[in-house]
């Protein structure tokens, strides 16, 4: 388990003046509250909210945030209190812990309609502030990590509503490696047997073409070596629930698959990238409907990258995304980057007082989803 200083520097290698006060006294009230409290494993349960703070660490979120993710849980199943956490942290915090909190007191005629009030107070904290859907969303992760400690019969059911709901909510804000992982550990569970086959097929793809991937970022490597440029290219093979995804959509048996590696060019600027583009275009054979620029026309969730496919060595298909380092971030952390670039985010991915387009966008689907519906009603347009 991450001791407290440990916490601490995580926060402080990314933002020096963080409140070092803040941290060691919201750490040491969260495991005191929790005390012997324990997990399904066994270890004691202060270790998930520290694990829900080492997430968010690693997306360089401010303090406040790590203060409330280490302090999530203690309102629900401890004796704290609300008026006890805005006395000791300040009203903000203690709003953002009532947001994860769930409703508990009210006798509801139904575990559905219990679930759909849940949903939607957390949901109206989120559309108050982004940080209550960035600790939810953390705290789901781990969960999903931990679920094989959870019953079986239990697994389904939240493997189920994660695929449903916090899979492309992280994915509405922009947070694509949380949205594949979530995605990846509900297929897990809630289809054993084609995830399995799926290891075992990529796992044997690896085995035959270990070389490929080193081989073609060298290629591509030298390609943008004699256009003069900078970038860094990063291989990988492709998550096991995109391909199953794209299996299901296009009816298509694994053998037919012919772009099973991804690689990402990462450059300087955005010139850049429209040089690399170039480059490779210029020494390999596109393919004919798999181009999409989303540098001058983001998506909703203000995710900016040029996307291509290539036949490149050894005749097999290559998928490109070429972006600036900056993008990837966005592209990765979603709204969660944008307080690293909040003095220099373009004016058409900003809306209102400075939010982000993504959060915009959500913020006016909530205040159209929460009006006035009954819990079935609310359940079924979310």
């Amino acid at each position: 388990m991450m001791r407290q200083y440990e916490l601490l520097e995580r926060v402080q290698d990314y933002k020096p003046d963080a409140d070092e006060m803040l941290l060691n006294k919201a750490y040491v009230y969260a495991m005191q509250k929790h005390g012997t409290q324990t997990r399904a494993n066994g270890d004691p349960y202060f270790s998930h909210p520290l694990e829900v703070a080492a997430i968010l660490t690693d997306m360089h979120l401010d303090e406040a945030t790590i203060a409330t993710a280490l302090l999530h849980d203690t309102i629900e199943d401890t004796d704290a209190t609300r008026k006890e956490i805005d006395t000791l942290f300040g009203e903000d915090i203690g709003a953002l812990v009532d947001g994860l909190t769930k409703i508990q007191q009210i006798d509801f005629k139904s575990k559905q309609i219990a679930q759909a009030e849940n949903l939607r107070k957390l949901l109206l904290a989120v559309s108050a502030d982004i940080r209550v859907l960035l600790v939810k969303l953390a705290d789901r992760l781990h969960n999903m990590r931990t679920l094989h400690f959870v019953p079986p019969h239990k697994r389904g059911r939240i493997s189920q509503e994660t695929m449903d709901i916090y899979a492309p909510l992280a994915g509405r804000m922009g947070m694509q490696d949380v949205r594949e992982e979530l995605e990846d550990l509900s297929f897990k569970y809630l289809h054993t047997e084609a995830h399995e086959a799926l290891i075992k097929r990529l796992a044997d793809l690896s085995d035959q073409n270990v070389d490929i991937v080193s081989e073609i970022r060298e290629l591509l490597n030298t390609e943008l070596q004699k256009y003069g440029v900078e970038a860094t290219i990063v291989g990988r093979q492709k998550r096991p629930y995109s391909i199953y995804r794209k299996m299901e959509r296009k009816l298509l048996s694994f053998e037919q698959l012919s772009d099973i590696f991804g690689f990402r060019i990462l450059t300087k600027t955005e010139h850049d990238c429209y040089r690399a583009l170039g480059a490779v275009h210029t020494r390999w054979q596109s393919v004919p409907g798999r181009f999409k620029d989303y540098i001058s026309t983001p998506k909703q969730n203000d995710y900016r990258s040029i996307h291509t496919t290539i036949v490149g060595p050894r005749q097999r298909r290559v998928e490109l995304q070429i972006r600036t380092e900056k993008m990837h971030s966005i592209a990765e952390y979603g709204v969660a980057a944008h307080a690293l670039y909040k003095d220099d985010v373009s004016g058409s991915q900003k809306t209102g007082k400075g939010e982000s387009r993504a959060y915009g966008l959500l913020r006016r689907s909530i205040d159209m989803l929460v009006e006035g519906t009954s819990a079935e009603e609310f359940m079924e347009n979310t």
